[in-house]
């Protein structure tokens, strides 16, 4: 658990009217009170939940703006979490598991998750992801009430900025925020390939590295949704959103 610890940080006092609310979900105390300690020095209103029902009535009833999710908990655990929350208003989620398995990484995703951590894990990145997560809700929410002209559309897929909606053959397409923007990311230069790390400072505001797997789960689960024949792997380098080639004269 050492790096479970990582000091505490960021900034304390932060007036209760402007804080945000993180609901933090995980039946292991010792993780749970170091995760809290250290929002709470971020300057977050914090509320917990050791198990999957006491979650769902929490963010019910308190109406967080995120979650921080652990996969495993007693009574349902952290994917049925998500999709009862999801089901009732739209949060952004970090979901935390124990297991380094891709499998269950795009699960997470698929029922709504945006972003993911494996235990052991620095509470340093943590709180730097919770931080980016509600940056974008945020930067979403400016776009959904600023008058934008125009939507893409690529072949038979459209994106629509403004009211932050994809469809496919006509048929809404439902992306978590992070989705949405790894999308419109890729779409703002057709064919271009754009490098992972490209991707983690645009999307994720990561300026190193250490997080292109989580690039990888991402764009397999944009794939699932939008189909996979329209985002192009070049090994080693990154990924490319394919256009339909046009007509032949």
């Amino acid at each position: 658990m050492d790096q479970i610890q990582n000091g505490v940080g960021g900034t304390a006092g932060a007036t209760t009217g402007n804080q945000r609310r993180v609901l933090v979900v995980e039946d292991d105390t010792t993780i749970l009170d170091a995760i809290s300690v250290r929002l709470r020095a971020e300057g977050f209103q914090v509320q917990t939940a050791h198990d999957g029902p006491s979650a769902v009535e929490t963010a019910q009833t308190w109406q967080p703006d995120l979650l921080v999710l652990d996969v495993m908990l007693p009574g349902f655990d952290g994917l049925e979490v998500c999709r009862r929350v999801q089901a009732q208003r739209p949060v952004p989620v970090l979901m935390l598991t124990a297991r380094d398995d891709e499998t269950d990484m795009l699960v997470g995703l698929g029922v709504g998750a945006d972003d993911y951590m494996t235990k052991p894990f620095s509470m340093r990145e943590l709180a730097a992801r919770v931080h980016v997560l509600l940056r974008r809700v945020e930067r979403a929410s400016l776009a959904a009430h600023t008058p934008r002209s125009g939507i893409l559309r690529l072949g038979e897929l459209e994106i629509d900025n403004a009211q932050r909606r994809v469809r496919v053959h006509g048929e809404d397409v439902h992306l978590t925020p992070t989705e949405f923007d790894l999308l419109v990311c890729l779409a703002a230069t057709p064919r271009a390939v754009l490098s992972r790390e490209q991707l983690l400072a645009e999307v994720w505001d990561w300026a190193d590295a250490s997080g292109t797997r989580t690039v990888d789960s991402h764009i397999k689960a944009l794939r699932r949704k939008i189909g996979a024949e329209r985002i192009r792997t070049v090994h080693g380098v990154g990924y490319a959103l394919e256009t339909p080639a046009a007509p032949a004269p």
